[in-house]
C-alpha cells in the first residue's frame, strides 16, 4: 500500500471518509499518490496496525494520525519542537493580520513557480521543516496543491493543530536528509529557515534536490556570513550558554531576559545610536525597523520566539551566495538564482526536464 490518501483513509484519519473529499477530487483534479519508502533502506513501506513497516523489519509508529520516522532522540531539533509548541501562532498570517509570511514565500519563490503553484491543476508540494506552519498556511491557500509537511521535530504536532490534515495536506515527522520519499515526486521542494540548522547543508540540499521532479523547483534560503552576525556579541555569548542547556529551561531564561532588556530595546528604537549599540551587546531580537507594522505586543512575542530560536539552535552554519551557487551547479540544477535577502540568501532552481 504505497498510496499515501488510501492509507490516511482506510487507517489513521477515522474521519476521513469519501464524504469529505473536495470536489476537486470528484472533477479529477486531486491525487495524493506519494510513494513512502523507508529512510534507512529505501525500501516500500506498507501499513499495519498503528505502524509503517518495511519488508527488511524497520517499522515506524504512527501517533496522532503523523508518521513518526524519526530514529533515536534528534537533540539538535528538541529546542524546535518547544519553539513552536509554544509560539504556535505567533508567525501565522492569519494571526498577526500582517502578510509578512505571504510576501516572503512569494518572493522566493519568484513570479513564475508562484503562477505554477496557483495554476496547476494537481500540485505536489514537499514543504520541509514545517515547524507550527507559517508557510503551510500560505502553501495550502493555492487551490489544488497537495502540501507533504516535514519536520525533524514535535513541531509537527503543532502544524497539525494549526492546519489539520485532510485530502490535501499530510504531516511527516522526519529527518531532512532522510526523507520517506522515493525520489523525483514533487512539483516543488519548499525549504526556509531550515538548512543552516542541519548537521550539514551541503548534504541537506542535495537531499532535498533529490525530491524535485524533472521540471520541479527548489527554494530555499540560508543564513550569510556579514558584518552584522560577526558582531552579535550578546547573541554569541548567550548561545554558547543557552543551547547547552533542557529546551525548557532555556525558554525560561529567555523570557527572563527578555521581559528585563525589550522595554530598553522599544525606548531606543527611535534612536538610531542606542539601537545600534543594543543590538550588538544584547542578546534580545527585536523587529521595531525591520516590520514596524506590527503592534507592541507581537513586537514583544516576536521577539521572545526568535531570541529563544537564536539563543538555542545547535547548530547556525552561513553560507556565501557564491558557495550556495556551487551547491546547486554541482547537482545539476539549471535556472539557478540566488540573492541576498530574508535572513541572508535566498535561493530558487529548476530541475531540468
Amino acid at each position: 500500500m504505497n498510496c499515501l490518501i488510501d492509507i490516511l483513509h482506510d487507517r489513521y484519519v477515522p474521519n476521513f471518509t469519501s464524504k469529505n473529499r473536495s470536489s476537486p477530487i470528484e472533477k479529477g483534479r486531486t491525487d495524493m499518490t506519494i510513494e513512502l519508502i523507508c529512510p534507512i533502506d529505501s525500501e516500500p513501506l506498507t501499513a499495519a496496525e498503528n505502524l509503517l513497516e518495511c519488508r527488511e523489519g524497520h517499522d515506524w509508529k504512527i501517533v496522532d494520525s503523523i508518521p513518526r520516522l524519526i530514529e533515536g532522540d534528534n537533540h539538535y531539533s528538541a529546542a524546535f519542537g518547544l519553539q513552536w509548541q509554544t509560539f504556535r501562532k505567533t508567525q501565522l498570517d492569519s494571526y498577526t493580520k500582517v502578510p509578512l509570511s505571504y510576501e516572503r514565500a512569494r518572493r522566493c519563490l519568484g513570479e513564475s513557480v508562484w503562477k505554477d503553484l496557483y495554476g496547476s491543476d494537481q500540485y505536489h508540494v514537499l514543504e520541509a521543516g514545517c515547524g507550527a506552519g507559517r508557510f503551510t498556511e500560505i502553501l495550502l491557500g493555492a487551490p489544488y496543491t497537495h502540501v507533504f509537511s516535514v519536520d525533524s521535530s514535535d513541531a509537527v504536532d503543532a502544524n497539525q493543530l494549526n492546519f489539520p490534515q485532510n485530502d490535501r495536506h499530510c504531516i511527516f515527522q522526519a529527518d531532512v536528509v532522510k526523507l520517506p520519499f522515493l525520489p523525483y515526486q514533487f512539483d516543488l521542494v519548499f525549504c526556509l529557515g531550515t538548512i543552516q540548522h542541519t548537521p550539514s547543508p551541503e548534504k541537506a540540499i542535495a537531499k532535498l534536490y533529490q525530491q524535485v521532479k524533472p521540471g520541479g523547483s527548489l527554494v530555499l534560503d540560508h543564513y550569510v556570513l556579514s558584518f552584522r552576525s560577526l558582531t552579535r556579541f550578546g547573541q554569541t555569548a548567550f548561545r554558547l550558554f543557552m543551547k547547552r542547556l533542557s529546551p525548557e529551561r532555556s525558554l525560561r531564561y529567555t523570557e527572563r531576559l527578555v521581559r528585563m532588556l525589550f522595554p530598553f530595546h522599544r525606548a531606543a528604537r527611535s534612536v538610531p545610536f542606542l539601537h545600534g549599540v543594543l543590538s550588538r551587546f544584547s542578546p534580545l531580537l527585536t523587529y521595531f525597523h525591520r516590520f514596524p507594522e506590527l503592534s507592541d505586543q507581537l513586537q514583544y512575542e516576536w521577539s521572545l520566539l526568535d531570541t529563544y530560536d537564536a539563543l538555542t539552535d545547535w547548530y547556525k552554519h552561513r553560507r556565501s551566495v557564491g558557495q550556495i551557487k556551487h551547491i546547486l551547479s554541482n547537482l545539476g540544477a539549471a535556472e539557478i538564482q540566488v540573492v541576498h535577502g530574508g535572513n541572508g540568501i535566498e535561493a530558487r532552481c529548476r530541475r531540468p526536464a
